[in-house]
Formats: C-alpha cells, sequence, structure tokens
C-alpha cells in the first residue's frame, strides 16, 4: 500500500511542476519593454504570438510568455524546462522547429548556432515575415 502511496505522490508531482518556469526566470517581471526597445518596428500581437510560440514549444504556461527576454538562449530555455535531462535531448527543440516552420516558414536548422537567442530567432522571424509582404 506504501509503494501505491508513494507512485500517486510522484506522479502528481511531476503533474504539478511540469510546464513551470525555473526559479531564474519564474520570478521575473513582465519583459515586455525590452522587447519592444530591441525590436521597435515590430507590434506587440507580433512579439506575444512569437513568444506564445516558444513557451507552447517548451510546455511552458502561456501566462509566463513575457518573462522571457531576447537575450535567453534556446538552449538555455530547453535546460530550464528540463533540467533533469541529459543535453542531448533536443525533443522540445524539435518541437520548436516544426512550430517555426509551420507558423512562420522558418527553417530553425538554416540559422541554428549553440548561442541562438530567442531575438536572433524573432529577427529571422521578422525577416521573412517582411520579406514574404513585399513579395505580396
Amino acid at each position: 500500500m506504501s509503494i501505491l502511496i508513494v507512485l500517486v505522490l510522484a506522479v502528481a508531482a511531476v503533474a504539478v511542476f511540469r510546464g513551470q518556469l525555473s526559479n531564474s526566470l519564474r520570478y521575473r517581471t513582465c519583459q515586455s519593454r525590452v522587447w519592444r526597445r530591441a525590436f521597435p518596428g515590430a507590434s506587440r500581437k507580433d512579439i506575444r504570438e512569437f513568444l506564445a510560440l516558444v513557451v507552447s514549444a517548451f510546455s511552458f504556461r502561456d501566462s509566463d510568455r513575457l518573462r522571457f527576454r531576447p537575450d535567453d538562449e534556446v538552449l538555455g530555455i530547453s535546460r530550464a524546462a528540463h533540467p533533469h535531462k541529459r543535453p542531448t535531448d533536443v525533443a522540445d527543440i524539435e518541437t520548436l522547429a516544426t512550430a517555426l516552420q509551420k507558423r512562420y516558414g522558418v527553417m530553425l536548422a538554416e540559422g541554428w548556432y549553440d548561442g541562438l537567442t530567442l531575438g536572433a530567432l524573432f529577427r529571422k522571424v521578422q525577416s521573412v515575415r517582411t520579406d514574404h509582404a513585399m513579395a505580396a
């Protein structure tokens, strides 16, 4: 009977903590001003949609999307999302790559480097959107 209780508590703990930000991110204030300063030509809607895609890919809550900054590294976010996994486990980055390709037509693999930041990724998204707008 005690093994069953331990298992139930373990499953409950995983359910509670899944999708929660690490302490370093959880206590950040809203970073929308930082995003607006870094991308003055981007609309608030564009920034929020991009960040919603990112938090969804990493299984964070949508309400946490504005806690991320343009200088946050994609690999750092992956490590924060899954601190218990090996660094070579990139399932969430693959999820992000698929979502970026579907939503924006951006191929993450084409511009990937280990220090890739959300700001650099958003810049790529914005340039693709601008190219599509100019072609239309």
